[in-house]
């Protein structure tokens, strides 16, 4: 039997509609159930227009503000703090499935050249005592000091053994000041009920892959592993023989017009019919975007070449330090380098490449000056200005 073809246009719907980033981002705000359809959401410190973990909230609606995520995890407890392919936040009421991936997490560390250094168990235990005892603390409560060299991601003892009981589950984020992280005892943080519930390690896994397919619509057995990255390859080709009278192969047609076979759930058919034509508005997303965080998958769609230069040498960049997709329809159409200055209450446009082959009309320039107004409003700037280059 010929398997289900996807092209090209079908595939690129599918995948910003799971995404959530089809639909113009207006609207009630139902901010946990955005976290949801996304599955997690990646956590960045670096602020140089907003934190990557805010824009992707604000892209998908833009009545989103920077405290609520805050209040959902420190007031809420609706989301937990945890590591995917880097720390993010996820729905508490996945906390379940994720049990192994705090297992995983250890055992990682605990090969040999991890964590040097790290402190011992007697040692974890008196600083986990201090939290017992004093509530919620930062890496800022202790004073033990990088030892050796000051590398760039050098961490002092206490810090090692924060992170390391951090992963492993035995300490959780309790909330964040300034977006500096406050580590409380796990059983303080994680509700009870959730905490009770022992599924096997295969069910775990049957979930996270179900999950995983489900908010990327089709994929290889690649993309379904690196969705959460809470199961090794060998796991996920492992359940997809077990569960292959559940799923459906398909080809999808890439940007480039060849075609690469995938996995897909049952009632794909059903859901294409249901997807639509993305909103022509113009939309500026984020570096971390989950949209554009796997840059294969984002290449094989769309035919667009991004990478994210921020720990490249300045003299080694194509583009520049921390630069912005912009994407209009279901098609990237250029990329821009923005920065904010708060005390100024200024936005300003460093840099602005259009992508090969795409006009810039004036109301294709119009809707771009649109989004960079709604972005400083966002921000809390109010001008914005083009850095004579």
């Amino acid at each position: 039997m010929a398997l289900l073809q996807i092209d090209n246009r079908q595939a690129r719907h599918l995948w910003l509609s799971a995404q959530g980033i089809d639909r113009a981002p207006t609207g009630p705000l139902d901010l946990p159930e955005i976290i949801r359809q996304l599955g997690f959401v990646q956590l960045d410190t670096i602020q140089v227009v907003s934190r990557a973990h805010h824009h992707i909230l604000w892209s998908r609606n833009q009545n989103y503000r920077e405290p609520m995520l805050d209040r959902l995890m420190a007031q809420d407890r609706a989301v937990f703090e945890h590591f995917t392919h880097d720390a993010s936040v996820l729905p508490m009421e996945f906390l379940p499935m994720w049990r192994r991936q705090f297992q995983r997490k250890q055992a990682q560390l605990d090969r040999a050249g991890w964590f040097k250094g790290l402190p011992d168990k007697p040692e974890r235990d008196a600083i986990k005592a201090r939290i017992e005892r004093e509530g919620p603390l930062s890496t800022h409560a202790f004073d033990t000091k990088v030892e050796g060299k000051r590398e760039m991601w050098a961490r002092p003892p206490h810090k090692k053994a924060l992170d390391y009981m951090w992963y492993s589950g035995e300490l959780a984020t309790c909330h964040r000041v300034n977006f500096t992280k406050f580590y409380d005892l796990a059983e303080r943080v994680f509700p009870a009920a959730l905490s009770e519930i022992a599924l096997t390690d295969e069910a775990q896994i049957d979930w996270l892959c179900r999950a995983a397919l489900d908010r990327i619509g089709v994929g290889t057995s690649g993309e379904i592993q690196q969705f959460w990255d809470a199961a090794s390859a060998q796991e996920v080709k492992a359940w997809l023989g077990r569960a292959k009278t559940d799923l459906q192969e398909v080809e999808v047609q890439t940007a480039k017009g060849d075609w690469v076979t995938a996995f897909a759930p049952t009632n794909l058919e059903d859901r294409l019919a249901e997807v639509a034509s993305p909103t022509s508005r113009l939309r500026i997303l984020n570096p971390f975007d989950p949209v554009v965080r796997d840059r294969k998958r984002l290449f094989r769609l769309f035919g667009f070449d991004y990478r994210n230069e921020m720990f490249v040498p300045a003299a080694k960049r194509l583009w520049g330090y921390y630069v912005f997709p912009i994407l209009e329809g279901d098609r990237f159409v250029g990329r821009i380098e923005l920065k904010a200055d708060r005390k100024k209450s200024l936005l300003t446009v460093v840099n602005f490449w259009p992508e090969l082959g795409v006009q810039w009309s004036a109301r294709r320039f119009g809707k771009l000056e649109a989004e960079l107004q709604r972005l400083a409003r966002f921000v809390g700037v109010k001008s914005v200005e083009t850095k004579e280059v």
